[in-house]
């Protein structure tokens, strides 16, 4: 039992000797710690002031001049949407004006696409690399828009690659399906009709109620037939 107690106080004594030496030296360094925490403090307000005052201003000047834009766009007017029509800026000049906006990031994918849709396959790469997002239905076509261009280049194992990221990037009805199935073509095309069987089997399973599920035994016989 004296053993039991004189264990417990040397643990107390350990304890009470630890919180002296912390308190000893948060009071060495007391001016060091009031510079970080001012430092962060300042850190923050400046991410706010810059934020309210700087970032939010420019992001309301860059949606109203990238709304037509991006009315030239559905119009698949694509050269007026990238390049502005005199009196509102374009996909390009947005990215310049605004590069450090939401506009002029989303600018990236919609010149991407623009160039894409122009045949300015190299262009249309070298925008679509730069776009990142997480949007679960922006996310998938991007990379499948990427696709389309490597495939459009001849990079082939790039498009299939890319196809296959859109496909497994957001479990959905919209985009799923269709990277799946155009993967599966172009593993056909490949000739590799056991790996486009995989591709088409997974769009029966999953997606049997959307267009490409609907039709996708026409596929899967054809390529069973090939095997």
């Amino acid at each position: 039992m004296a053993k039991k107690k004189t264990t417990q106080h040397d643990n107390l004594q350990n304890i009470e000797s630890a919180l002296t030496k912390t308190e000893q030296f948060i009071e060495d360094n007391q001016n060091l710690f009031l510079y970080i925490i001012g430092g962060i403090v300042l850190v923050v307000v400046g991410y706010l002031a810059i934020t309210r005052f700087y970032i939010q201003p420019r992001q309301k000047e860059a949606q109203s001049q990238m709304f037509m834009a991006e009315q030239y766009f559905e119009k698949d007017s694509f050269n007026l949407a990238l390049n502005g029509d005199g009196n509102y800026l374009g996909f390009l000049d947005i990215m310049d004006e605004y590069g450090i906006t939401r506009q002029a990031k989303l600018s990236r994918y919609y010149a991407g696409i623009s160039y894409l849709r122009l045949g300015q396959f190299s262009e249309a790469v070298d925008y679509l690399n730069r776009f990142k997002t997480k949007d679960i239905l922006l996310g998938p076509v991007s990379r499948g828009a990427l696709g389309d261009a490597y495939l459009e280049l001849g990079e082939q194992e790039k498009a299939l690659k890319l196809y296959e990221k859109a496909a497994t990037m957001s479990d959905n009805e919209m985009t799923a399906p269709i990277y799946l199935m155009k993967a599966g073509n172009l593993l056909e095309s490949m000739g590799h009709p056991e790996a486009a069987l995989k591709h088409y089997n997974n769009v029966k399973k999953k997606y049997p109620d959307t267009m490409e599920g609907r039709m996708i035994d026409k596929y899967i016989s054809r390529v069973s037939a090939k095997k």
